[in-house]
C-alpha cells in the first residue's frame, strides 16, 4: 500500500490503478480490475505512484491482459 511521506513523496506504489495520458494532454486513472476510468488530474505532470500504462509490472487485470 502506497503511504503519502509529507515531504513531498510517496513510499510504495498505489495498487489497483494505472494512468494514462490523454489526447489533450492530461493524465487520467483507471482502475485495473475494472477497467473503469476515473479521476483526471488537472495540475501538471503525472500522478504520483501510479504505474503508466502500458507498464509490464501491473498484474493479470492490467488493460493489456484483459484479452487473456
Amino acid at each position: 500500500m502506497a503511504k503519502n511521506t509529507g515531504d513531498g513523496f510517496r513510499r510504495g506504489a498505489v495498487s489497483a490503478r494505472t494512468q494514462f495520458q490523454r489526447p489533450d494532454g492530461l493524465w487520467q486513472k483507471r482502475d485495473e480490475h475494472t477497467g473503469r476510468v476515473m479521476q483526471v488530474k488537472q495540475s501538471d505532470g503525472p500522478y504520483k505512484g501510479v504505474a503508466k500504462e502500458p507498464d509490464g509490472r501491473d498484474t493479470r487485470k492490467s488493460p493489456e491482459n484483459w484479452d487473456k
